[in-house]
C-alpha cells in the first residue's frame, strides 16, 4: 500500500538536487521550481542546481536536511541520488530520482515523467521504498577518526599501486577470516547491484535484512561473497605494512587508510526513502540487466 503522509496546514518543502553538466537542465530547473511555488511549497535548490539559473534559495547540499524537505526531487543519475540520499535521509525525507539518460537502478524515472510523477505525489499515489544505509567509522589509534553514512556500500582497497593488501574481518567480535586481496565490499541490498555485483556478490532484494561481504580479486580461491544479517557489527582490520589502503564509501567519499586502522560498519539508524510508482524491483533488473521476457 502506498504510505501516507499526514495532512497539515504548513507550507510543503521540496529540495532540487542536480548533477553537474546537463544543459536541459538550465531550461528545466526554471520550471520547475516555478511549478513548484505556484503549488505553495518552498522550494531550496543545492548549488549545483543554482549553476543553471537564479534560484530563490540556495544551501550547500550537505546542509538541505536542516531545512527538513519533505520531498528531494534528484535530476541525474545514480551518483547524484546517491550523494542525495546521504544529504537528506537524516531529515526522513521522500526521494524522487529522475534518470537523465545514465544506466540508473535507482532515478528510474525519465524526465519526460515528472511533472505526471509529481501530479501522483500531490494525490499521494506513490510507494516508499525504505532502503537500509550502512553508518562506517574509521578508527585509528583507538580514537574515531571520521564517521560516515553510505546507501550503496563501503569498500577497502587498495592504492593504485600497491601491491595486494592484507584484510581481518570480524562480524560481532568474531573472527571470520584473513584476506589477500585487492579489497573488500560491505553492501547494503541496494549496493548489491553495485560494486558487489561486478565482483561476483549476489543481488538482495531492497527489503532483505542483511548486508553483502563481498571480496575483490581475493588470493585465496575459496573467498566468496557472505551475506549477514544486518543488525551485526562488521568490522575489516587492515594489515598494509607500509602500503597504503583507501577507504570509499558510495565512490563518493573516500579517505587513505594506515596500517593498523580499523573500518567498523553497523546498520544506520535511518534509511533512505525513495519512491517509485509502479515498476517493482525485478522490472526494473529485467529492465537495467536486459534479462530475458517470458
Amino acid at each position: 500500500m502506498p504510505e501516507q503522509i499526514s495532512e497539515t496546514t504548513r507550507q510543503k518543502t521540496v529540495a532540487i538536487v542536480s548533477k553537474p553538466d546537463r544543459p536541459e537542465l538550465a531550461e528545466a530547473l526554471p520550471l520547475l521550481e516555478k511549478w513548484l511555488q505556484q503549488r505553495n511549497c518552498a522550494v531550496v535548490v543545492d548549488q549545483e542546481s543554482a549553476a543553471y539559473f537564479p534560484a530563490s534559495s540556495v544551501l550547500a547540499r550537505s546542509e538541505l536536511a536542516s531545512r527538513s524537505p519533505d520531498l528531494a526531487l534528484v535530476l541525474g543519475g545514480d551518483g547524484t541520488l546517491l550523494s542525495a540520499a546521504r544529504a537528506v535521509a537524516k531529515a526522513g525525507t521522500l526521494i524522487l530520482g529522475v534518470n537523465l539518460g545514465t544506466l540508473g537502478f535507482l532515478t528510474e524515472l525519465p524526465l519526460a515523467g515528472l511533472y505526471p510523477a509529481l501530479e501522483a505525489i500531490e494525490k499521494k499515489h506513490y510507494i516508499v521504498d525504505s532502503r537500509s544505509m550502512l553508518s562506517c567509522s574509521l578508527v585509528r589509534g583507538g580514537g574515531v577518526l571520521a564517521a560516515h553514512t553510505a546507501l550503496n556500500e563501503l569498500v577497502v582497497s587498495k592504492s593504485a599501486i600497491a601491491r595486494l593488501n592484507y584484510f581481518e574481518l570480524f562480524v560481532d567480535s568474531e573472527f571470520v577470516s584473513s584476506y589477500r586481496a585487492d579489497g573488500l565490499i560491505i553492501a547494503t541490498p541496494t549496493g548489491s547491484t553495485a560494486y558487489s555485483l561486478g565482483a561476483g556478490g549476489p543481488i538482495l532484494k531492497p527489503d532483505v535484512n542483511a548486508f553483502v561481504i563481498t571480496p575483490v580479486s581475493p588470493h585465496g580461491l575459496t573467498h566468496r561473497p557472505v551475506v549477514v544479517r544486518d543488525t551485526v557489527e562488521i568490522e575489516i582490520q587492515v594489515k598494509t605494512g607500509e602500503e597504503e589502503a583507501y577507504l570509499s564509501l558510495d565512490g563518493q567519499v573516500g579517505m587513505p587508510m594506515r596500517d593498523g586502522d580499523i573500518v567498523r560498519c553497523v546498520k544506520a539508524e535511518h534509511s533512505a526513502r525513495l519512491l517509485r510508482f509502479q515498476k517493482t524491483f525485478f522490472e526494473v533488473l529485467a529492465t537495467k540487466l536486459k534479462w530475458g521476457e517470458r
